[in-house]
């Protein structure tokens, strides 16, 4: 008979109090005067420096370091399973003459999903100067048939101290004389370093922006994979409802978000265009635009060039350039009939362009100075915590618990801008932050409404033309978008 193992639970930060701690430092002007959210009380290590009037660059650090490596059990690619899974890959570990503790967790609910109890299988414990005990292990039970991974404990969500390294940049609209700007770099289709972003502009300071598409062709993994809107052109479309942060002049506003785009031949026939600047779907009508930087995807299906006015200029199979001052539909499967029966050479075809902010249910204006950078999770709603993983495509225990790098962007009551990034997976100097730990830090930066953008390795902060965070894949990542803060001109 096989014996259960006890299962230990593991304390999740977000329902246990730590004891207070003294303060580690007084408060830096411009920065909250109140204990730091994350990890034991106290005030963070800050430092603060003006970048123009109106705009001010913060660093804090906060906490110190105690975790260490454990070595878990992982089953299909996770490391969290079933109780039943557990008991079994319990039982294997045994097998292989080491003991194995069950650890239950719960992850906890979201706005818009529920929470789940889940189990890790670990063995040991070591400290950071220990890794390579933890890796022997991994390989002893490899060689039993178990696969299994070296982790840090201060990744996975639980009660930590830390420690934090925090870079935030405030935005004070009322000094302010430069803009706010979204930038795709030279081509939608393309990732490139926020950096270069930055320098071609000529910016201030630059974070990276939303999520991009890296199971696409590889010739279009820049592909936003939600709205996109550059100096008043929608260049990606958004999947309808998703939160995003919309850009006008020195003015930011978080909400959700949908887009439509319609085509109509001069025969009074109409399309949907249900895709912008990436690769299509069966049945698909897709536009391009000259932004794209490359040339249109090459599949069965044909395309339609049109000028400036509207009129079909050429008919052509796909996999053609998209040359300045043009678009391309393009179409495949049924939308391929479309344009064969309605978008001759020579007629003409209106294309028709919104983009609705739907806590107002009102168009947005799509002028020069609008610029909106989607992609990412609900934070914070009105001053409290709203995170919606399930609505933005995230609702899994490594997004939602895990601690990873982050990239954070929100604004006040007053309209001033906040944007953040907290560095990871740098086990003993800076451990990153969930879900539920980001929406904190951004309350307590004084965010009535927050979004977190894109993460990981893609979190990036640049101040001039210098990177000055610690970017976890060990050096800049070329991204998808970024947010640019650019100087009066």
């Amino acid at each position: 008979m096989r014996r259960r193992l006890v299962v230990g639970a593991a304390l999740l930060a977000l329902t246990t109090t730590i004891p207070s701690a003294p303060a580690a430092a007084e408060p830096v002007a411009g920065l909250p005067t109140t204990s730091f959210p994350l990890g034991e009380p106290g005030i963070p290590k800050s430092a603060a420096k003006s970048l123009a009037p109106g705009v001010s660059y913060f660093t804090l650090r906060h906490g110190t370091p105690q975790d260490g490596y454990t070595v878990s059990v992982v089953v299909k690619g996770k490391d969290f399973m079933s109780e039943a899974n557990a008991q079994a890959q319990a039982t294997a570990v045994q097998m292989a003459g080491l003991e194995p503790v069950i650890v239950k967790f719960t992850r906890p609910a979201v706005a818009d999903h529920p929470a789940g109890d889940y189990f890790m299988v670990r063995v040991g414990s070591w400290p950071l100067d220990q890794k390579a005990e933890a890796a022997a292990v991994v390989k002893q039970l490899k060689d039993a048939g178990v696969s299994a991974k070296v982790d840090f404990q201060g990744d996975d969500g639980f009660v930590t101290t830390g420690p934090w390294s925090v870079r935030v940049i405030v935005v004070d609209p009322r000094a302010f004389r430069g803009s706010y700007q979204a930038s795709l770099g030279t081509s939608v289709a393309k990732r490139e370093k926020v950096s270069a972003m930055a320098s071609a502009a000529k910016a201030l300071a630059a974070v990276n922006g939303g999520f991009f598409d890296i199971h696409t062709l590889p010739a279009f993994r820049g592909d936003p994979t939600g709205i996109s809107v550059v100096g008043g052109k929608l260049l990606s479309e958004a999947v309808a409802g998703r939160v995003g942060l919309v850009l006008r002049g020195r003015t930011a506003r978080v909400t959700e978000l949908s887009s439509s785009v319609a085509a109509r031949a001069a025969d009074g026939a109409t399309a949907e265009v249900t895709g912008l600047n990436r690769v299509p779907k069966p049945d698909e009508l897709v536009m391009y635009t000259e932004e794209l930087g490359r040339d249109t995807p090459k599949d069965d299906g044909i395309e339609v060039v049109l000028d400036a006015s509207g009129r079909v200029t050429a008919v052509r199979a796909s996999g053609g350039p998209v040359t300045p001052g043009t678009r391309v539909l393009h179409g495949v499967g049924a939308a391929a009939g479309w344009l064969s029966q309605h978008a001759g050479e020579g007629t003409a075809v209106t294309v028709t362009t919104r983009v609705t902010d739907l806590r107002t249910n009102k168009a947005i204006p799509l002028t020069p100075e609008t610029n909106i950078i989607g992609g990412a999770i609900g934070l914070v709603r009105n001053g409290r915590t709203s995170i919606t993983a399930a609505r933005d495509g995230m609702a899994n225990t490594n997004m939602i618990l895990r601690r990873h790098p982050r990239t954070l962007a929100g604004v006040t009551r007053d309209g001033k801008l906040l944007v953040a990034v907290v560095d990871g997976r740098a086990p003993g100097s800076t451990i990153g932050a969930s879900f539920f730990e980001a929406a904190e830090l951004m309350r307590w930066l004084g965010a009535r409404d927050a979004i977190n953008l894109d993460g990981g390795g893609s979190t990036t902060m640049v101040i001039g033309k210098k990177v000055v965070n610690r970017p976890s894949d060990g050096a800049e990542r070329a991204v998808g978008d970024a947010l640019l803060i650019v100087g009066a001109r």
